[in-house]
């Protein structure tokens, strides 16, 4: 079967999505211009599935018409088992990539909760006594510390709110005692009966980090 040169099918495809040369795509796509070249030869069934997968997207092209477009006629009358092989490789390399892209971000959500668990524990106790040495600061003006709470309260603030972790109540708020998310510090309460929150307790979402602590009004 004599040579075919698909250089031409690829320029014009490469100025369709505004790429200028053969380097500027194998940049874009991330391939050789090793494998670039087997394509304009003709070779499109020596070329790896990966570097067809990379080259589709760039190209704007579905993967079923860049291999149409860059394969002889005869090539698909004579090996049609092959090519049916090719594309049948292709679906299950493309099932793959998404199973592993699935993967990959299920292993980065528990990543990300990891490391905010264990930040809120180094945390724990400015989570836990900040708020009430702030309300203190702060109903005390005369206290040197009130200059500093803004310094810290609005980071620590914005840290939480970006990690989605909500305080139960705020320093001070009276509420029915929950035995569920309240910590008696002194006295004693039955559930309903109202109760003043000393130290803030946090949710993460629906998750209970610290129960809020708390004394009989």
């Amino acid at each position: 079967m004599p040579n075919i040169d698909f250089t031409q099918k690829l320029q014009n495809l490469m100025q369709q999505v505004g790429i200028s040369s053969f380097k500027a795509l194998s940049r874009a796509a991330g391939v050789s211009e090793r494998q670039l070249l087997r394509l304009r030869q003709g070779k499109l069934e020596q070329m790896r599935v990966d570097v067809l997968l990379k080259l589709s997207p760039v190209l704007q092209m579905p993967l079923s018409e860049l291999i149409t477009t860059f394969s002889s006629v005869e090539l698909f009358q004579e090996k049609t088992a092959p090519t049916q092989e090719l594309l049948q490789e292709i679906i299950d390399l493309r099932k793959e990539y998404d199973r592993s892209q699935l993967q990959l971000e299920q292993q980065r959500e528990i990543l990300l909760q990891e490391l905010q668990q264990s930040s809120l524990q180094l945390l724990e106790s400015l989570l836990l006594q900040w708020p009430t040495a702030a309300q203190k600061a702060q109903e005390n003006p005369q206290l040197a510390a009130v200059k500093i709470v803004p310094l810290v309260q609005k980071p620590l603030e914005k840290l939480l709110q970006a990690w989605g972790v909500e305080a139960i109540a705020p320093v001070g708020a009276e509420l029915p005692y929950d035995p569920q998310l309240h910590q008696l510090i002194e006295g004693a309460a039955q559930p309903g009966e109202t109760v003043k929150v000393r130290y803030i307790g946090y949710f993460q979402g629906e998750k209970l980090l610290y129960r809020a602590k708390v004394s009989p009004v």
